[in-house]
């Protein structure tokens, strides 16, 4: 399957990262890879949709644009949610010491290479 490679890829190539989840509309998880209990992985999805789904409200003012990323950095891990489609995002977990910037361009890789998936 093209998307577990993908976020295979993904968490193997993101210093420190803990794992990736693609995730639907709803929160449900479609395919994950991670270095941690996969349930874990599907709580944190389930949960950071809906706060992707939160800041996709907002995105009706003219002065934010659309959102395709946000970063939600914690004491000890960076979460990164990004949008698809309308119909699917993807959320990485990674430990705080990799740089986010780093983290994020393998992100936004990946997010282009899910595209042209689904």
């Amino acid at each position: 399957m093209p998307f577990q490679r993908i976020l295979k890829t993904l968490v193997e190539e993101t210093p420190r990262a803990v794992g990736a989840i693609l995730v639907d509309w709803e929160g449900e998880a479609v395919q994950e890879w991670c270095l941690c209990d996969p349930y874990e992985m599907r709580f944190i999805g389930a949960h950071k949709g809906i706060i992707l789904a939160r800041l996709k409200e907002m995105q009706g003012s003219e002065q934010v644009g659309a959102i395709e990323d946000v970063v939600v950095t914690a004491s000890e891990r960076h979460l990164i949610i990004g949008c698809i489609d309308d119909d699917y995002s993807l959320v990485m977990d990674v430990d705080r010491a990799c740089p986010v910037a780093l983290a994020l361009h393998h992100f936004r890789a990946a997010v282009t290479r899910l595209k042209k998936e689904i």
